[in-house]
């Protein structure tokens, strides 16, 4: 099974749309027939007893794509009607032909007025990977009149309007009910409002030679669960808890004890040696009696922590650490003691609240769209618009690892290819999901890792977690604590029969 794949910026994939033409003698039009007759298979094998198929097409070569399957799903015997924009007509050589072949068979082509007629499947074809702003008059409406039907829709290469580089939605897009993408996955369709939009992922790859890809990169790395087996190894037979890291985790001001209780659990069940945790007196004997591995200690001011800090190989700061005066000078003293640091929740508020903070090296950000939007000084909207160059921009400004979570979770570091975590489910969207994910990271980064490895294996470890809690009673009513067990099974691959 594959454990990584690699995904392509359209920068990337036109390169490769020039080379594979290159491949075949210089016929365009082979490309797209290829493509067309991919996108009419796929239709078949999803969607056999579909009669009525309208094909929405755009002016482009995914137009043409369409006009290809149009042709024939009406040689096949289908009842098929193209729908065009009324402004447009195919623009390049390949298209037109499609277009030509279609209409020398008696296929209708109608412009776009008002609605869609009737149809059994919807084909999306109207703009693919060209379009990168907001769908504006027809096009607008084109894509409201796809959505409003109750027929399923399958999408070519990209839905229409979603950013096949960044995941945005900057307007109307097409909500597919499949997507069929061409030679290469593309880095949008694995994160943010993509992830929604796309329905269930194809990849037709069109035959293409491997060498066609040589000299190209890909723009980042989608992890899928597998990618675990390779990583996380068994222990030495003669190790002891020394060798697997000792890691503070601080926070749990005033009604917030909860959080920091889940984030040291977590970094106890992904590995961690021992365990400290820093807390308000008043959640000791609880989290002692849920948890007695952990070392809990009352810290009401930054002395207190000397102890914990100067031992720590690593410290978890944020879960419920607040924003009032406990939490400032707490957070003052981590900064402060030259520890590898994982930071989340009120870390991050703090943190953005600081001008020109110099973070001990090989530090590590996960924020969620909210805390990334202060960290930036933008809005959440900013940051889902374009989830990647948030990301970076983050791990600029802070020189640290960032792991930008929601749907689709990006890990970046400067100078390394990003990394978009290939799992995770709707129901982790729950309160403490986050201070789990800084335990696991914080106890594999005690472990040994790099930051950007423990960043990227603790991000799939958590996610494939959530996978494993959401199928063993569904994602509504998912706790953090349902993770639990998961995490400890899941960090032993070569354990599970």
């Amino acid at each position: 099974m594959v454990a990584t794949l690699a995904l392509y910026d359209t920068k990337a994939a036109r390169t490769l749309d020039a080379r594979a033409t290159a491949e075949l003698g210089g016929d365009a039009f082979e490309l797209m027939r290829r493509a067309g007759r991919a996108a009419w298979h796929c239709a078949l094998r999803h969607w056999p007893q579909a009669q009525r198929i309208v094909v929405v097409c755009g002016p482009g070569n995914n137009g043409g794509d369409g006009y290809v399957l149009a042709r024939l799903a009406l040689e096949a015997g289908r009842s098929v009607r193209v729908v065009r924009l009324p402004e447009h007509s195919p623009t390049t050589p390949s298209a037109q032909r499609a277009r030509d072949e279609f209409r020398q068979r008696q296929g209708p082509i109608e412009a776009f007025v008002d609605t869609l007629p009737p149809a059994d499947l919807i084909i999306d074809a109207l703009f693919g990977i060209g379009l990168t702003r907001a769908p504006e008059g027809n096009a607008k409406a084109l894509i409201d009149a796809i959505n409003a039907q109750p027929a399923p829709r399958l999408s070519i290469d990209v839905p229409s309007g979603i950013d096949a580089d960044t995941g945005g939605m900057p307007g109307a897009a097409v909500l597919a009910t499949r997507t069929l993408e061409f030679i290469v996955p593309k880095p949008g369709l694995h994160t943010g409002p993509a992830i929604t939009m796309r329905g269930r992922l194809e990849l037709a790859e069109l035959s293409m030679p491997s060498q066609m890809f040589d000299g190209i990169d890909p723009h980042s790395a989608l992890l899928l669960p597998d990618a675990l087996k390779g990583v996380l190894r068994p222990r030495s037979r003669d190790a002891h808890k020394g060798d697997s890291g000792r890691v503070l985790c601080l926070g749990g001001d005033h009604g917030s004890g909860g959080a920091i209780m889940l984030c040291a659990e977590a970094a106890l069940r992904a590995g961690a040696g021992l365990v400290d945790v820093a807390t308000r007196e008043e959640y000791v004997g609880a989290l002692l009696a849920r948890r007695p591995e952990a070392m809990v200690r009352a810290v009401e001011r930054s002395e207190d922590l000397a102890v914990q800090l100067e031992r720590a190989d690593v410290v978890a700061a944020g879960p419920g650490l607040g924003q009032g005066m406990w939490g400032r000078v707490l957070f003052g003293a981590a900064l402060g003691a030259d520890k590898p640091l994982v930071l989340d929740a009120d870390a991050l508020n703090l943190l953005a609240t600081r001008d020109n903070v110099a973070l001990p090296s090989g530090a590590i950000l996960t924020p969620h769209p909210g805390e990334a939007a202060r960290l930036l000084g933008v809005s959440s909207a900013y940051i889902q618009n374009d989830r990647h160059g948030a990301a970076n921009a983050i791990a600029e400004k802070y020189d640290a690892v960032v792991v930008l979570k929601g749907a689709g979770t990006i890990v970046v570091e400067r100078g390394r290819r990003a990394a978009v975590i290939g799992a995770g489910n709707p129901g982790m969207a729950a309160g403490g999901m986050g201070d789990l994910l800084t335990g696991v990271i914080a106890a594999l980064r005690a472990q040994g890792m790099s930051a950007y490895d423990a960043a990227c294996v603790g991000a799939l470890l958590h996610a494939s977690a959530g996978d494993e809690a959401a199928r063993d009673g569904g994602e509504r009513g998912l706790l953090p604590s349902d993770l639990l067990p998961r995490l400890r099974r899941l960090a032993n691959p070569d354990a599970i029969r």
